[in-house]
């Protein structure tokens, strides 16, 4: 029955299909039994299923129902399936702190992740398959050409681990780049005062990645209100110099 679905481009879906592979990424998670898991985008339960060998209950998210079909045949009693929007759901739902997996529409993935990151106070950690371009970027170092407002938005609250590379033939249909697996835990303590502010400020920072802060940030800031060099560009800054610049621009109130 499983091989009767045509994945739809409308909904990003790819399909992992290599046991190695899948063997790999629920090592990664490494499920145990009471674990309050939730899957986003569980497709046709390639990882679904030996993650039900390893959970009491395991919560998936998916949008298709024709996937939901799918899924609900294989007639497994810890399977809870809840149709819906990854992008719109209720994290409460799930009875929070949650585990947090699964393989990311890579069309709607930076969405889901800011999502995420508006819910990390319900989250316990997080393992997704991402395209690599994306999870290069959220974990790369200032400095870098591909540091930006995903790098620093994640770093801020997340540590971000790229744990290993999934080839295009590991999928059907094979994307035309390649994946990545990726490890996300909520730090402990901190820094960023007002989210919102913070945002406001790294993305206005990288609105223009060939000018200096002076000119990205004239609207918020000038350099007689922060300590922080404004002749520098967004990507050489790192995570705390934002934060200070956050705060500068709170200040400003």
């Amino acid at each position: 029955m499983s091989g009767k679905h045509k994945a739809r481009k409308r909904f990003g879906q790819n399909f992992l299909t290599d046991q190695k592979i899948i063997e790999r990424i629920v090592a990664t998670i490494a499920p145990k039994h009471n674990d309050n898991l939730l899957e986003i985008g569980p497709g046709q339960g390639a990882m679904t299923l030996p993650l039900l060998e390893r959970v009491n209950q395991l919560n998936v998210i998916e949008i298709d129902r024709d996937l939901i079909k799918i899924l609900a045949a294989y007639n497994k009693s810890n399977l809870v399936i809840n149709q819906g929007d990854a992008l719109n759901f209720d994290l409460n739902l799930f009875n929070p702190p949650i585990r947090v997996v699964g393989n990311l529409p890579y069309n709607i993935s930076s969405p889901i992740l800011f999502h995420l990151l508006d819910n990390r106070d319900k989250i316990i950690d997080m393992t997704f398959m991402l395209q690599k371009e994306v999870v290069e970027r959220m974990s790369a170092s200032h400095g870098s050409k591909i540091y930006g407002r995903l790098s620093v938005m994640m770093q801020a609250f997340f540590e971000v681990e790229l744990i290993f590379v999934v080839p295009p033939e590991s999928f059907d249909p094979a994307p035309k780049v390649d994946s990545a697996i990726v490890y996300l835990k909520p730090l402990k303590s901190c820094k960023v005062g007002d989210i919102d502010i913070f945002e406001k400020v790294v993305k206005a920072a990288f609105s223009h990645r060939r000018k200096t802060l002076r000119n990205c940030l004239k609207s918020l800031l000038t350099q007689e209100q922060t300590g922080v060099d404004l002749s520098q560009r967004a990507e050489m800054l790192d995570i705390d110099t934002f934060i200070t610049l956050a705060k500068d621009y709170e200040k400003q109130y």
